[in-house]
């Protein structure tokens, strides 16, 4: 029995969910860091509330705009919160200021307080912007757009080689660890524990230096000569423009609430 001939129609209509891409995904790559980048260096220096406040609704507004679930957005933050309220509890104490309470002669002043406050407002609202416009990006695309941005290609190759040879390293690191244990070591404090601490970290660096050899004789012989050549070219569209617009009128918004 012969088979029916699929419908090209219907097999467009099933796949076209898993194909479609979250509006910021549309926007190219190049405007979308240099819009993080300038998100960063503004909200870095504003500190009048009204501004960070415009920040901090911005960040929360692109993740929630980007494709990510709420579970990842939070593992990336929970390492900026941590040292956010490592900040909270310490720096009032070294701050001039109204007390608010005291131990002795040591204050926690309002200032401190409010300095911490402003500190942990700006550093989340800044990992929000970059998780959002960045996060969602893949390493060769983020690299393929900072070459267009005339970023020197040896700090893109780097880039691409850290972020890619990581995860070897950790699994080289968790096989040698996994060894010692094996044979029997139980970390404690002594001279013992340190030295093999020590010889852990030097036969990582040597087995490091094995495996960068023997990708660079790999990449050679695959013709590798120093670059990465692009074969393909962003283009520009109607919405980044308004992706631009929209940019410039939040960061104006930011600039004018700070300094007006």
């Amino acid at each position: 029995m012969a088979d029916a001939p699929h419908d090209s129609s219907s097999i467009a209509r099933t796949l076209a969910p898993a194909l479609r891409l979250a509006p910021i995904d549309r926007i190219d790559p190049r405007a979308r860091i240099v819009a993080a980048a300038a998100f960063s260096l503004l909200a870095a220096v504003v500190n009048g509330s009204a501004a960070l406040g415009l920040a901090l609704a911005v960040a929360l507004a692109a993740a929630a705009v980007a494709p990510l679930r709420p579970r990842d957005v939070l593992r990336r933050l929970a390492p900026v919160n941590l040292f956010m309220l490592l900040l909270l509890l310490f720096l009032p104490w070294s701050t001039a200021g109204t007390p608010l309470a005291s131990i002795g002669p040591i204050r926690y002043t309002r200032e401190g307080l409010a300095m911490a406050v402003g500190i942990a407002l700006k550093g989340n609202a800044i990992v929000l912007v970059l998780v959002a416009l960045l996060g969602t990006q893949d390493l060769v695309t983020l690299g393929h757009a900072l070459r267009h941005l005339r970023v020197p290609e040896k700090l893109i190759h780097l880039l691409l080689f850290t972020v890619r040879y990581l995860d070897v390293l950790d699994r080289e690191y968790g096989r040698l660890r996994g060894a010692m244990k094996v044979r029997g070591f139980r970390p404690r404090m002594d001279g013992h524990t340190y030295r093999s601490y020590g010889h852990l970290v030097g036969m990582l660096l040597v087995r490091s230096l094995d495996r960068s050899d023997r990708i660079v004789a790999a990449m050679k012989c695959r013709g590798f000569r120093g670059r990465f050549y692009l074969l393909d070219h962003f283009a520009y569209s109607g919405r980044d423009g308004w992706f631009a617009a929209t940019s410039l009128a939040v960061l104006a918004a930011m600039a004018w609430l700070e300094w007006s």
